[in-house]
């Protein structure tokens, strides 16, 4: 077993666009071929950014998404140690699972969607047409997590509804989480660009069955890319 001196000393070139991506694989692949043990303590985040040549900010990018995914574990005060060489059945979310996720966000956000496709505001819409534009166009893994979260919370104002406002906003700092953790590993902000854009244009259009629709859709999709994830190197996650 290579051990954890020798593979940090191994400098990796890697690429500024998709940096947190590069360390997420690295240091999982590490941890699955066992060159970094279970229990071991991870390299500091200033060891780890003079590894890749890179910030500590995109270091640190990488291992929330080790940490969703059961890989690790930090510990305060001590460090982040290996937990585990495979993920976890119940993927992290800060105070939500993504089983909870899963369950709860078609119950809220589907009707939210329908109802704000009869109740936005022109000045809503002109929100929401923004975001989309600007994710389109954004390459920052970071920034695009807090404009995909700040999407849904939008379609949640416009529905009119305080309970979907308020549930939405209650979960939004696990719905980055998730949403940083499929853009690692499965690299889906193109497709879920364009999925925003359909619920978009259901809303514009004032279709409250497409906007219901295009929102399923959506979250099937992102429901798929976290069971994909649970089950890459074990059974599927349970839901």
């Amino acid at each position: 077993m290579q051990d954890m001196d020798s593979w940090l000393s191994e400098k990796k070139e890697i690429s500024r666009r998709n940096a947190a991506q590069a360390v997420f694989e690295d240091v999982r692949t590490a941890i699955i071929d066992r060159k970094l043990a279970l229990g071991t303590r991870l390299p500091s985040e200033v060891q780890l950014a003079e590894r890749y040549g890179i910030s500590r900010a995109i270091v640190r990018e990488a291992l929330r998404s080790l940490q969703t995914l059961g890989f690790t574990q930090t510990r305060t005060g001590r460090g982040t140690f290996v937990a585990s060489e495979s993920p976890a059945r119940q993927l992290g979310g800060g105070a939500y699972s993504a089983r909870d996720l899963m369950e709860a966000r078609p119950c809220i956000e589907i009707p939210a969607a329908g109802w704000a496709a009869l109740r936005r505001s022109n000045a809503q819409l002109a929100s929401l047409s923004s975001l989309c534009d600007r994710m389109d166009d954004e390459e920052d893994v970071q920034t695009w997590v807090r404009m995909d979260a700040e999407f849904h919370g939008e379609i949640a104002e416009a529905s009119g509804n305080a309970i979907f406002r308020k549930v939405v906003a209650d979960v939004r700092g696990a719905l980055s989480t998730q949403s940083e953790l499929v853009e690692h590993v499965r690299g889906r902000r193109k497709a879920s660009n364009a999925e925003h854009r359909r619920i978009l244009e259901a809303i514009a259009a004032g279709s409250q069955r497409d906007a219901r629709a295009a929102m399923a859709e959506h979250l099937l999709e992102v429901k798929r890319s976290i069971i994909g994830i649970a089950g890459e190197e074990r059974a599927p996650l349970t839901i």
